[in-house]
């Protein structure tokens, strides 16, 4: 059972939950985990400029994801940055070329989930993964989000990312705030919840 974790981040927080999902994938048997980032598309100058350019060396050993691979996956994981309440750029123009996998219904049957990142708390997180799960619809992929038996979705003693469309952080409106335990928590759950359904997937289909 192969599963990609495939992530865009600009300065590390979704690389922080693409961490956790992963672990969280790895702790079902018989999962092959891969983590995979998305190519930048900014200018090294502005990179430089903004401080992003130090923070993505962090992981900079991440290796690039390749659209035409995805096929290869009997489920991906998606994390972006919100931008306008949508995802980031770099994850639309990695997705836009994965027209001749629709062409050839490559992603038909295979299970789809997202997690993302925004600067506040109101900033667009669940309008961010629910537009991202348009793109997986058109590929015909299966959407799994995480279910209220993640206790940490009920956390009210905190500000905390996280909803059932998928798990979510907060970075600060600079920067500043990195995932707390919480958020963590519900990206490990979200990954091993999506390997776990994976997995009965691809048993049923032998």
């Amino acid at each position: 059972m192969k599963i990609q974790v495939v992530f865009y981040s600009m300065f590390g927080h979704v690389h922080r939950l693409a961490e956790a999902v992963a672990a969280g994938a790895r702790d079902v048997a018989g999962a092959e985990v891969s983590l995979l980032q998305v190519a930048e598309l900014v200018p090294d100058a502005a990179l430089e400029r903004t401080g992003a350019k130090q923070a993505r060396a962090a992981f900079a050993e991440v290796p690039l994801a390749d659209p035409q691979k995805l096929g290869e996956a009997d489920a991906i994981i998606f994390g972006t940055p919100t931008r306008f309440g949508n995802m980031a750029a770099q994850m639309r123009n990695f997705l836009d070329q994965t027209g001749g996998l629709w062409a050839k219904g490559a992603l038909i049957g295979k299970v789809g989930s997202v997690f993302c990142c925004t600067g506040t708390q109101h900033g667009g997180q669940e309008t961010t993964i629910t537009s991202f799960h348009t793109t997986l619809l058109h590929h015909g992929m299966i959407i799994v989000g995480v279910p209220y038996s993640c206790q940490e979705l009920t956390n009210m003693t905190e500000i905390t990312g996280g909803s059932p469309y998928g798990a979510s952080t907060l970075a600060g409106a600079d920067g500043s705030r990195l995932p707390s335990e919480n958020e963590l928590a519900i990206a490990r759950f979200q990954g091993k919840h999506v390997a776990e359904i994976t997995a009965a997937l691809v048993a049923g289909r032998k």
